[in-house]
This record gives C-alpha cells, sequence and structure tokens, in this order.
C-alpha cells in the first residue's frame, strides 16, 4: 500500500500532479470527526487504536487526499515521561516543568510503553486504507515539547536554551522520540515528520546546536524516513544548512505559508518539499478562496516539471476548525485539475 504520487515526491521524481495531505486533515473542521466527538473523547479518538484509525480515515474517504495521517497528539510523549497531563478541551498540565521539578516528575522507566497504541494505531488505520493511499507517522519536535511542558509555548522568543533544558532534552526527550520514530515506522508509516511549532523560538545559534542534535539523534538512524516543519519565522536557510552538512539529512521539509514555495524549490536540490497554499486563506468565502488558489497553482504551473520535483502539496500549517469543509474539497479537486 503506497501511493505513487507521494512516493514519486518522496524520491524526487518529475510529475505533473502532486501529492496532497494537510497537517491535521482529521480534526474539528470535519462533521465525520465531529460526530465521533459526541461520543468519544479526544484523547479515547487517540489512544483506541480502532477509534483513531476511523479518524484518520475519514478525510480520505471524504476528500480523497493521497496521505492518512496517524491521529494523535504531540504532547503524548510528555505524559508517557510522567507528566499529569489531561485535556479540557486543549492540554492542561497538573505541574509544569522546571528545573527543581524535573528529577521528581520524569520518573518512568520505560515511557515507551505507554505509547503502543500509536503503533497499533497505524496498523489499524492501514487495514482500512484504500491500497493506493499512503500512512504517515509524526512526533513533536524536542524543543516544542520541552516549550509546552515549561509552560514556555506561547512566548516568541527566548534568550537561550538554559543548561537543565539541555540535560532534560538529552536525557530525557530526545532518546524518547527516537523510539517513537521506531515505533511508527515498524507499525508501518512510510514516513515520520516533526512538526516543531516552538522553534522560532530560539536564538540563531541555539537553533543550529538544537537541528545538528535532532539529526544526529532522531534522523541518523532512519535515512530518507525523517521529514520537518517548523512554522511562524524559522530561517529556512539555517534548516538547510544543518541538513546539507549532516550525513542523514531530513527527507524534506514542510514550507510555512509566508514563505515563497517558489524560492524554495529554486533553493533545493533534494528531499520533498512540502507546502504551502495559506491556512488563512482557505477559510475565506468560496469566491475569494478561489481567487487565491488559482494564482497559487498559477505561478506553480508556470515552473518545468523538472522545477517543481519533490513537490508535496498541502497548506503552510495545519487546517484551522473555520475551514469550510467544501473549500477543502474544493482544494483537492482543483488542485488535480489545473496543474
Amino acid at each position: 500500500m503506497r501511493n505513487t504520487r507521494f512516493q514519486n515526491a518522496l524520491n524526487r521524481v518529475p510529475q505533473e500532479i502532486p501529492p496532497i495531505w494537510f497537517m491535521r486533515q482529521a480534526g474539528r473542521y470535519h462533521n465525520h470527526y465531529q460526530n465521533l466527538k459526541k461520543s468519544h473523547s479526544f484523547v479515547e479518538l487517540c489512544k483506541n487504536p480502532a477509534l483513531s484509525a476511523q479518524t484518520a480515515l475519514g478525510p480520505i474517504e471524504e476528500f480523497d487526499f493521497d496521505v492518512a495521517i496517524l491521529f494523535s497528539d504531540i504532547l503524548f510523549p510528555l505524559e508517557s515521561l510522567g507528566m499529569d497531563l489531561i485535556y479540557d478541551p486543549g492540554p492542561i498540565f497538573k505541574e509544569h516543568l522546571s528545573e527543581e521539578n524535573a528529577s521528581r516528575i520524569l520518573i518512568n522507566e520505560n515511557p515507551i510503553a505507554s505509547l503502543e497504541f500509536q503503533g497499533e494505531a497505524i496498523e489499524r488505520t492501514m487495514e482500512l486504507l484504500p491500497d493506493d493511499k499512503s500512512m504517515i507517522g509524526f512526533i513533536g519536535g524536542p524543543w516544542t515539547l520541552l516549550s509546552f511542558a515549561s509552560a514556555r509555548n506561547k512566548l516568541d522568543k527566548l534568550e537561550k536554551i538554559e543548561g537543565y533544558q539541555w540535560a532534560i532534552l538529552e536525557e530525557y526527550i530526545y532518546p524518547l522520540l527516537h523510539k517513537n520514530i521506531s515505533l511508527q515506522l515498524q507499525a508501518g508509516a512510510e514516513l515520520v515528520m516533526i512538526f516543531d511549532s516552538c522553534a522560532h523560538q530560539l536564538a540563531k545559534d541555539d537553533l543550529s546546536i538544537y537541528l545538528n542534535k535532532i539529526l544526529s539523534k532522531l534522523v541518523k538512524s532512519f535515512p530518507n524516513q525523517v521529514g520537518y516543519y517548523a512554522k511562524d519565522g524559522v530561517s529556512y536557510d539555517d534548516i538547510f544548512a544543518a541538513s546539507d552538512s549532516f550525513e542523514v539529512p531530513f527527507a524534506g521539509i514542510g514550507v510555512d505559508s509566508n514563505v515563497s514555495i517558489q524560492d524554495i524549490f529554486a533553493k533545493r536540490n533534494d528531499g520533498f518539499i512540502q507546502g504551502n497554499f495559506s491556512e488563512k486563506v482557505i477559510t475565506q468565502d468560496f469566491n475569494e478562496f478561489d481567487k487565491a488558489l488559482n494564482l497559487f497553482l498559477e505561478d506553480i504551473s508556470s515552473l518545468s516539471l523538472e522545477d517543481r520535483k519533490g513537490w508535496v502539496c498541502g497548506l503552510g500549517h495545519g487546517v484551522i476548525k473555520t475551514t469550510p469543509q467544501e473549500n477543502v474539497k474544493h482544494f483537492v479537486k482543483k488542485v488535480r485539475s489545473y496543474l
């Protein structure tokens, strides 16, 4: 079970029509998800593998995306490490992580055991998927997890990563995320994406060190199987510099909607490039949205197939909960008919 268009993009085979998938494509904007939520909590939808599979399958059946993505949440590894986490409706920690309490809170000796539901969810989803669809998994970026754990996720910038924070990353978070990637790949995921929504908080020097840590500790063991996405102003030149200098680079990069994807195509000669129609524009009135989509596709179609090889079509970030379902359906059909 592999989607040909998705495999072509991962292998940089030129093609007219790109594969399409959206971050958070199974979620609050979708009636299928809302109907499941009438009988089940968010945590149940994530942690019950059969329900997770049903949730992930909904947008495949409704919108015909090329790729299904594991339905889970980026913060579950923090719970696995020992943090008390509930969702009401968003994530709430009983106690946030600090230098003083880290050794008391992070006590689970085998944290990967409590994430095994993700592997089973991937297997269950694959059982339901049509043969021409692909399956991927994801983890949260290491700094993003620590930022949420420390109640810093809403900050714009930090001065420096503190010494104890580097120690928590090294001792707890990197090892668990490495096992998490392995678990998802062994279950059948073709690719695991790293979603790093707080990496923009890091200063340039720390970001460089941090990206190299990700590559050495999370990517090196899984050649061509781990992609990376950071939002909100992270320098793509810094991401590319780290990836290009490392023996096992990222398999590909997600591109935020505030960046010209044409510029990224011009800079890259390896790895997939995912994005990057605006997640805000797709929420607009249909006529305004369609006009913007036509312009987006017109710009990309002006490139040769060689120049845009590796493209995975999607949004810059995840689907917003107010996104009209008819806009999503139209997006997929228009991309496939326009190019």
